[in-house]
């Protein structure tokens, strides 16, 4: 396995199917932070898992696609191991907002992990 392939939010971690998106939106809890939305239910698999949508707000692919990166690296280097130490068996699918566009990374990473030590410091 190469060093690239290493480093990958695990296919098993994520949700991408559209049903299970849909589902989210529809069933999951909603918190908003500056720039995102983020939706969490209970998992139905044994272990937390990560789905990111990014709207096109009238942006082009390279933003979104930089933004997506941005929100997939904060999820896979911050939010899972978070969640897993907490043993917290749930489904989070972060919505970007408008106003992300313009954010840092930092600020990024800053209110997803606010987000996760907020709602789950009190599961173990």
């Amino acid at each position: 396995m190469t060093e690239g392939r290493r480093n990958r939010l695990p296919r098993a971690r994520r949700i991408t199917s559209s049903n299970e998106i849909r589902a989210l939106f529809q069933l999951g809890k909603r918190s908003r932070t500056s720039h995102l939305d983020v939706f969490d239910s209970a998992s139905p698999f044994a272990y937390p898992r990560v789905g990111v949508v990014v709207p096109k707000h009238r942006r082009n692919s390279v933003e979104r696609n930089k933004l997506k990166r941005r929100l997939r690296e904060v999820l896979r280097l911050q939010i899972l191991p978070r969640l897993a130490e907490r043993t917290a068996n749930v489904d989070v699918l972060v919505r970007a907002r408008r106003e992300a566009y313009n954010a840092t990374f930092e600020q990024l990473n800053d209110e997803l992990v606010e987000y996760v030590e907020k709602t789950w410091s009190r599961v173990r």
